[in-house]
Formats: structure tokens, sequence, C-alpha cells
């Protein structure tokens, strides 16, 4: 081969693909997955994630390597965990949105991209939808957009509702953000609010008892912590008969009355498209961020019958779900 040439072919290679130079290396493309758990709750999305990377040529095992971890709503393991992917050397890493901060302290090389973020401009993990910038992009969920129509929701399903209670882990800003959304809502509904203030999971047995004055409704803001401690907060809301509208239907498996959002399986699966392009060589900062495009809303009638509730027909017929 010519001096020349064999110089070209070499340049050209700094510019393959991740997944083609991981091959090269004998090592398998690396996603390191990391979500605030229980493995339990998030096995059907990230099931659908995996489905999707088949479908796009990626065979778990065969052509791609998936590190499955789960923080259970620590903050700390997720520090942990962060480092350990640096020390592996993931091609991309896939979280959910509140854990994003720490992983662009440990690393702004490895692309990450989330599934799952209530605010991403907002809560600061991207410049804006249109242009990322650095080494974030992913889904939102439009979590602050939907708080009004929750509150909605809530008003249909509970006519005698005058004050609202709203579960929020203040030490996660996309949830704060969220929780000043709901305050507007109510406010135009003439509705009174009592914030239950949580930042960790002893936080919620103390808040419950201290909630006064009593409340009508329970409105949870969705996050790792609260993900993790779904039956803390649904078990004794069901004792105080308070209704409760989470932002995904796991809650209202588990006994809430209802909940709506975007369907998480949707996102998971374009997720997945994400990955697939970063993989092929696209960088995460010329991916925009996409909104969520499917919504779901799942109401629980055996919580409604428990709680003395009659769900208008209009509104059952609107539900995606219905558990009975």
């Amino acid at each position: 081969m010519r001096r020349r040439a064999f110089i070209t072919l070499l340049g050209g290679a700094a510019a393959w693909p991740l997944a083609a130079r991981a091959q090269q290396a004998g090592k398998l493309p690396t996603i390191g997955l990391l979500f605030g758990g229980p493995p339990s709750v998030f096995s059907p999305w990230t099931a659908a994630f995996v489905e999707r990377l088949r479908a796009l040529g990626w065979i778990e095992a065969r052509t791609i390597a998936i590190e499955y971890r789960w923080s259970e709503g620590r903050r700390e393991r997720e520090a942990e965990i962060a480092a350990e992917f640096v020390r592996l050397k993931a091609d991309v890493i896939l979280t959910d949105g509140p854990i994003v901060p720490i992983l662009k302290q440990t690393t702004a090389v490895i692309p990450i991209v989330f599934a799952l973020a209530s605010d991403p401009v907002g809560g600061g993990l991207v410049a804006s939808l249109a242009r990322p910038g650095g080494n974030v992009t992913g889904l939102s969920l439009q979590s602050t957009d939907l708080a009004g129509k929750k509150v909605e929701l809530l008003r249909e399903a509970v006519p005698h509702l005058r004050r609202l209670a709203i579960m929020v882990d203040v030490g996660f800003a996309q949830s704060v953000l969220e929780m000043g959304e709901v305050q507007a809502a109510a406010r135009t509904f003439g509705i009174g609010v009592t914030p239950l203030e949580i930042r960790r999971a002893e936080d919620i047995a103390p808040a419950f008892e201290a909630l006064k004055p009593e409340a009508d409704a329970l409105y949870v803001v969705g996050a790792p912590l609260v993900d993790a401690n779904r039956t803390r907060i649904i078990e004794p809301a069901l004792r105080a008969r308070l209704p409760t509208i989470f932002s995904n239907r796991y809650a209202v498996q588990a006994g809430a009355l209802m909940s709506y959002g975007a369907s998480f399986s949707d996102l998971f699966r374009r997720a997945a498209d994400y990955v697939d392009k970063i993989l092929r060589g696209a960088k995460p900062a010329d991916l925009p961020v996409e909104q969520p495009t499917k919504f779901d809303l799942v109401i629980n009638l055996k919580t409604a019958k428990a709680l003395g509730l009659e769900i208008p027909p209009t509104m059952l017929a609107l539900a995606d779900e219905v558990i009975e």
C-alpha cells in the first residue's frame, strides 16, 4: 500500500462509529443503563427499549452489551454507578432525568440519553430542546405542562375537592418546578394547597402525620425517590382515604386512584433510536430533545369504590386502561 493511501485510511478510522471501533477492539459496544428503580417497576420499559434495539439490529449479548444498574432512589449510589460506567468505558448511558446532573459531573465525554425528564430545559439538563449542546439529549415528559390537566382530572373524579396535598421531593429541581405549576392550576380552580415536602424515604410517614388541614386528594410529583417508595405513599394515603394521582400506571396497579402522563413504554422505545444513532456516530448535541406523542390515563375502579367515589362514565370512556 502506498504511504499516502495508508495515511488517508488511518485518518478515516478516527471517524468510525463508536460501535465499529468497539468491535474492532474486541469489545462489544456497551450501554450503561442507570435508573432509580426498583427494577420490578422499570422492567416492562427496559424490555421495550431492548426490543426496539433488536429491531434496529442490536442484539443484547451478541452485538451489544447492556450493564443494568439501579440506585433505588439513593443519590450516593448514583454517583458510584456513574464512576463505574466511566471505568467500564461505556459507549453511551441511558438514564432518568433526575440522574443526569450527577452523570454530567462525572463525564463530559460519554454520550448520555435520558428516556424520561420532567422539564429538560427548566431543570438545566440541556441548553434548549432544538440544540441540546454538550453530551446530553433525550425525551421530555412534559410534566410541568401536564400539571394543570392532572388537577382537572382530580376535580372530575373528586367533586368535593377543596384542598389538595402535593407530595414533592424538594431535593429534585424538576419536581419543584412541577409543584409550582400544580399550585398555579389549583389557584385557578379555587383549590387550597398543602405541600408535603420530602427529601428521603424516612420523610414520607411524618409528612402524612403532619398533614393539616386535612386534604381531599393527593397529587404525587414523579421522582426516583417516589418511584422507589410508591407503596410507602399509597398505603397511608388509602388509610387516610386520600384519592391519589401519579404520573404513571405502575402506581395505579399498586392501589393509587389514577395516573396521567406520557407513555413510558413509548418513550423507552424512542430512546433506543437515540442510542442507535449515537452508536452509529451521531453526537448528542446534534440530536434535538423530543416531546411525548402518546399519553396514558389509567384508573383503578377498585380503589375508587373503596374510597366511595363514582368515576364519571365520560372519564372512564377516555381512559386508556381501567383496573377493576
